[in-house]
């Protein structure tokens, strides 16, 4: 059965620890036998594109900042049943405030939050998610930094929230989150492609130039069509210490002056990307809950 949210388990970021000369990421993400899966027993939910219409939310110009209006469905916002030029994309297009930044694709669950479905007692936000007639309450935790880190991003990109998560659960995240308008658009599960076990974001989808795109998750499968242009961060659950995010900010400020993200990233990537994967979480498939292969894991 789906789970609403996809993320990685704290136990396999500790195996992962010790996983320094497995090779490449797309090595590591097939070890799925080696993984336990986070899985809530829930039956089985998918987004209809064209079922749900979302409410508009403004920025401080006025603007959409899902890019949907008031009819407009979260199939045609994503791209998935669209009737103008930009139907093959997931993004609508570029707004003339950021036609000179490049976009920067922020993933949600242990890369800006952390959330469980039991309770936890200092959680930032409590949001809660209809599933099968019943509502549950889901408990979210907000990483050291992430507020000024999405403050700066915005004034730096045009950020866009991709999440393998659904959007019953990850929109009003996001709601309470964002405080500032700085996500442009949300994509969720069903804009992800879903390739040899795990949810992919494939960058090529988007409608904007690969060059200038810059993709921030903590699961390389997510990335895994696009390694070139992912800065791997850390899986985060409930380190108050964490300062990842405040740290990554100077990297970010560089790349939104080059021309093209590779003149950094490639040789980045390529000569210190093991170090980075494994520092970073290398079981993204592990956070990807299918219909029936999986076992639960009692950490939720």
């Amino acid at each position: 059965m789906d789970s609403i949210i996809t993320q990685v388990n704290r136990e396999d970021e500790q195996l992962n620890a010790f996983t320094n000369d497995k090779g490449t990421i797309e090595e590591n993400v097939t070890k799925k036998s080696k993984r336990r899966i986070w899985e809530t027993v829930f039956c089985c939910w998918r987004q209809r594109s064209a079922s749900i219409t979302r409410r508009t939310k403004s920025n401080q110009n006025g603007g959409s900042i899902e890019g949907l209006s008031s009819t407009q469905t979260i199939g045609q916002a994503s791209g998935l049943t669209c009737n103008n030029s930009q139907n093959r994309y997931l993004l609508p297009p570029v707004r003339h405030s950021d036609m000179h930044k490049k976009c920067m694709v922020i993933d949600l669950d242990e890369t800006l939050v952390h959330s469980s479905f039991k309770p936890i007692p200092n959680a930032d936000f409590i949001v809660p998610v209809e599933i099968d007639g019943t509502i549950h309450q889901v408990y979210v935790l907000k990483r050291p930094y992430v507020d000024e880190f999405l403050k700066k991003m915005g004034e730096l990109y045009e950020c866009v929230l991709f999440t393998a998560s659904l959007a019953k659960y990850a929109d009003p995240v996001a709601d309470l989150l964002d405080q500032w308008n700085v996500f442009r658009a949300r994509l969720f599960r069903e804009s992800c492609v879903y390739h040899g076990g795990n949810y992919v974001k494939d960058l090529n989808k988007l409608g904007r130039d690969l060059q200038k795109i810059v993709i921030v998750d903590n699961s390389p499968a997510s990335y895994i069509f696009h390694p070139e242009n992912a800065v791997p961060v850390k899986s985060w659950f409930d380190d108050i210490s964490d300062t990842e995010l405040l740290e990554l900010i100077p990297l970010f400020e560089k790349l939104s002056k080059v021309d093209s993200v590779y003149t950094i990233l490639s040789s980045k990537n390529t000569n210190s990307n093991s170090n980075l994967i494994t520092q970073t979480t290398l079981t993204s498939s592990s956070s990807i809950i299918t219909c029936s292969q999986q076992q639960p894991n009692e950490n939720t």
